[in-house]
């Protein structure tokens, strides 16, 4: 990254609705040399965020999360690239809305019997429908995961 003229490290970005962040994690401190993390959140949020202007740039979206807003602020900062981790809720957001280019799904060999399990993807409408099936890139193995590279939608 350096070689290319870019930081170290890439932009930290976190999404909140609620503004409840804890700032003395490790996410605000570390990885971060010469650019502060970027917060997403809600009108309702930035009331009760704890983290301070010294941490992060605080965008407020508005009185819900808007994921469209959020990577049209993005691109206005020349961010070209995102990767979304987090649970069921964020993923279901961004794929519902047709906001995902690739998805990255690591299969690993943990066997999960708990039906209160926290799931990949929540109900939701998703683009083509149910039936709709993604296009797979691409398999590689990382030790016993099988990392599997899919397109969820054609590209324009």
């Amino acid at each position: 990254r350096v070689a290319a003229g870019r930081p170290a490290y890439p932009r930290k970005v976190t999404v909140t609705a609620s503004g409840e962040l804890d700032p003395t994690a490790a996410f605000w401190h570390h990885g971060t040399e010469g650019q502060r993390p970027l917060v997403y959140t809600t009108d309702a949020g930035a009331e009760k965020l704890t983290v301070s202007a010294e941490l992060a740039e605080v965008v407020v979206l508005g009185p819900d999360l808007d994921f469209g807003a959020l990577l049209d602020d993005l691109g206005g900062r020349g961010i070209e690239r995102l990767m979304v981790e987090g649970g069921s809720r964020i993923h279901t957001a961004f794929l519902s809305a047709g906001l995902a280019d690739e998805l990255h799904l690591a299969i690993g060999p943990t066997l999960v019997g708990d039906p209160r399990a926290p799931r990949f993807l929540g109900p939701a409408t998703f683009p083509g429908g149910s039936t709709r099936r993604m296009r797979l890139l691409d398999i590689s193995r990382i030790g016993d995961i099988a990392l599997l590279r899919y397109r969820p939608k054609e590209s324009s």
